[in-house]
């Protein structure tokens, strides 16, 4: 458990400004997904919702998408030695300064006060989850499109943690996509802590910067001291505020996940690539395609090394990739679980030197060494999300430190298999907690860069 006070001195936001935080990848929705979307935002306390997510919710108004607010409490145990304003007099303010964020970003009447007790919601799980559940159902719009908002988890207040649980759980069970907002983690965190590694940015545009100030500038509770009185002093301070001033707001994301069960997965693979390379020479047009060939350029040129000693490509298909690769790599062992696929490969490089081509379906088959180049193209999908879970860890256990992992995929829905590529690189970096050192995306596909941390030994 997290232990701090908001009159600590906390992390000053300089360190996070200096720590990466600012080039971590994009919240990966564009203008038009986002407007097709339905939102469930969740605040434990009036601000919380500005702080955490005001650009974002100022952008959704923005854009036309439907979008629910439920405020828990009025956050009337804010200030509890203040001598001159009642924990009721302070809850009828801060609804009011909600009411007037909210208009601020654009959403005014589209929430609701569940009335919960301030530090009280810890035991009201039972009655967050309904509220949730019925807000989702009254949005109108498709059910696999719902993304629900909520403090981040692991926040270190008990109130966000309670809530960011139930909420997370729900996703988890019902199969939503998720955005947890931090908000305190940001006073009592430092950069050298991981988790934020694997979060993504929301880049404000002018208007919601601008909205997001004007709302947060009503919670005149919070931001000025109640009266010069001892108890009743600025709750949020300056320096705490310049975390929410940035030109983005940063989520933890884990994206919708397909609860109806896999249509396909790794046990499937060899089956139905064995069919399509038999049909084809070239299945995906590796050869002629002016995209294949311009997407192997930028995969290339996205790698920090100018050669590695020993490399692996999972999903080879027919080795027109691993031909780039063997160009840069002393060694290099090259898998696909088509069997087909492989004996097409393997007559590529019959008689080359350095280079091996394999029929494994991974992760449960996987080569034998450490690599510090690891190529996972066009394959992440193809897996069961166990599976995929699965294979990071086999990557983990065979990347050596300061290796790097290459990720790039598809970016649209794979007919037939629960994951898009969106999800296998969100899943990654959730997972592994690399850093991201480049990534490239685009509306068809994205190519990432992960690099394992060094030993500290390596790097003393």
């Amino acid at each position: 458990m997290v232990t701090f006070s908001h009159a600590d001195q906390g992390t000053a936001e300089a360190a996070w400004a200096g720590s990466g935080l600012a080039v971590a990848p994009k919240l990966p929705l564009g203008p038009a997904e986002l407007a097709a979307m339905r939102f469930v935002v969740l605040a434990a306390h009036p601000d919380d919702e500005t702080l955490g997510a005001g650009g974002l919710m100022a952008r959704l108004a923005a854009l036309g998408a439907e979008v629910d607010v439920l405020l828990c409490t009025a956050g009337e145990g804010s200030h509890p030695d203040s001598p001159t304003t009642s924990p009721d007099e302070l809850a009828q303010a801060r609804l009011a300064e909600f009411a007037a964020a909210l208009a601020a970003l654009g959403l005014r009447d589209r929430w609701r006060f569940l009335g919960l007790p301030d530090r009280g919601l810890g035991s009201q799980a039972d009655a967050v989850a309904v509220a949730v559940r019925d807000a989702a159902a009254r949005l109108p719009g498709r059910p696999d499109r719902l993304v629900l908002v909520a403090p981040y988890r692991s926040d270190g207040h008990a109130d966000h943690d309670a809530l960011g649980a139930v909420v997370a759980e729900i996703a988890r069970q019902e199969g939503h996509a998720l955005l947890e907002y931090p908000i305190w983690y940001w006073h009592w965190a430092t950069p050298e802590d991981q988790e934020w590694r694997a979060w993504v940015r929301f880049p404000l545009d002018g208007p919601s910067s601008e909205a997001k100030e004007r709302a947060m500038a009503e919670h005149a509770t919070q931001v000025m001291p109640l009266s010069p009185a001892p108890g009743d002093e600025t709750l949020l301070s300056r320096e705490f505020l310049g975390h929410f001033a940035r030109g983005y707001e940063v989520f933890a994301w884990t994206p919708r996940k397909d609860t109806s069960g896999p249509v396909h997965s790794s046990q499937d693979a060899e089956e139905v690539f064995d069919a399509v390379h038999n049909r084809s020479a070239d299945p995906w047009d590796y050869a002629s395609s002016w995209y294949e060939r311009r997407k192997r350029a930028l995969t290339l040129a996205a790698l920090p090394g100018e050669t590695y000693e020993r490399g692996l490509e999972v999903g080879c298909s027919i080795g027109t990739l691993t031909a780039d690769l063997a160009g840069r790599c002393h060694s290099l062992v090259a898998v696909d679980a088509s069997r087909a696929a492989v004996r097409r490969a393997a007559q590529r490089f019959d008689g080359s030197d350095g280079v091996r081509v394999e029929h494994r379906v991974v992760p449960g088959s996987w080569p034998d060494g450490t690599f510090d180049l690891l190529v996972v193209s066009e394959v992440g999908y193809y897996l069961a999300p166990a599976e995929l879970a699965d294979l990071w860890d086999r990557v983990e256990a065979s990347l050596e430190p300061g290796g790097v992992l290459v990720l790039c995929h598809w970016r649209h829905p794979i007919d037939g298999w629960q994951l898009d590529g969106d999800t296998v690189h969100a899943l990654a970096r959730q997972r592994l907690r690399w850093q991201t050192t480049g990534m490239y995306q685009e509306r068809d596909f994205v190519l990432e860069i992960l690099v394992r941390p060094a030993r500290k030994a390596d790097v003393a």
